[in-house]
């Protein structure tokens, strides 16, 4: 931050500001950020202990397993330190490392969905070369693509944003740091930050959307082509997961980030359901609605007891 920022930390607003509903809040948000760490850790250990989900498709459900638990870990701390504190502050360093992060798991996040749907795309449309197809280092590489680009679409954000400057105003109507909370608090021209925010939420997130709706009207397609019910059910059925998690992601995040930057209560639900709770219903909608996860934790559980 420049030298002459005045504001050195801002108030998160939060969600409520009676301490009743506060304690509710808390107890709500623990026990999801406690039901997140176990879901995705245990799916996690599945995953990397049964080697029958040592294919494509369970590698890339491992890494969004694992940002899923960065992601909720950047923001629902926080809010928890928050709910139980008066002095509901957060330094300006630590609000821009926070922007960073969000934008990077998310960003890593959106990219990873996309690759999972190139991964069902060759699994439906070429089931006989997608063992050829999807080897090893194709799938590593597209997950370190997934890392690198995101991080480096946060660093051009966060960059940018660096050098606004903030005068007076310090309450964030959020629970969180994003950068369209901040903007109303600048007392410098945003249009540079904005504009970036702008290129790379077409570009990243819009691109990677585009790819995700192509890869399943080719699916689709491929689908209806099949003669058989059963194999009509089965091919739809490894993509259902996934879509549903699309659905999830891409629905909260997209009208959030449309959304007027307000402080109003669809703006605050949009924002928990892609950052809190998404992240919990993650391994949750993969454990209940493939056959192979289940069966993958019934044989570890049977190992344990």
């Amino acid at each position: 931050m420049r030298n002459h920022s005045v504001v050195s930390e801002f108030v998160l607003l939060g969600l409520s500001a009676d301490p009743q509903i506060q304690a509710l809040f808390f107890v709500l948000f623990f026990v999801i950020y406690i039901l997140t760490l176990m879901g995705n850790l245990m799916l996690l250990l599945v995953i990397r202990v049964d080697s029958q989900l040592h294919i494509p498709m369970y590698f890339f459900l491992g890494q969004l397993s694992f940002l899923d638990l960065c992601h909720s870990s950047v923001t629902v701390p926080k809010l928890l330190e928050n709910l139980l504190s008066e002095k509901k502050t957060i330094s300006v360093e630590g609000c821009m490392a926070q922007v960073f992060f969000v934008f990077a798991t998310g960003g890593t996040e959106s990219c990873l969905l996309a690759v999972m749907a190139y991964d069902r795309y060759v699994a439906i449309t070429s089931p006989l070369l997608y063992g050829q197809v999807m080897n090893r280092q194709l799938c590593m590489g597209l997950v370190g693509s997934s890392w690198g680009l995101a991080f480096l679409d946060a660093l051009i954000n966060i960059l940018v944003a660096l050098n606004l400057d903030f005068c007076e105003a310090q309450n964030i109507h959020h629970f969180s740091c994003e950068l369209p909370s901040l903007y109303p608090l600048s007392c410098s021209d945003v249009s540079a930050s904005f504009t970036a925010l702008l290129c790379s939420s077409l570009l990243h997130f819009f691109g990677n959307f585009l790819l995700i709706f192509f890869s399943y009207v080719h699916i689709l397609f491929t689908i209806l082509s099949i003669s058989s019910t059963k194999g009509r059910s089965k091919a739809f059925s490894t993509c259902s997961s996934h879509l549903t998690v699309v659905i999830f992601f891409y629905g909260s995040g997209l009208l959030r980030y449309l959304m007027p930057n307000s402080g109003s209560i669809q703006e605050l639900i949009f924002s928990l359901q892609y950052s809190v709770v998404t992240p919990m219903l993650n391994p949750l909608i993969y454990s209940l609605k493939n056959k192979e996860v289940k069966a993958a934790v019934r044989r570890m559980l049977k190992r344990c007891f």
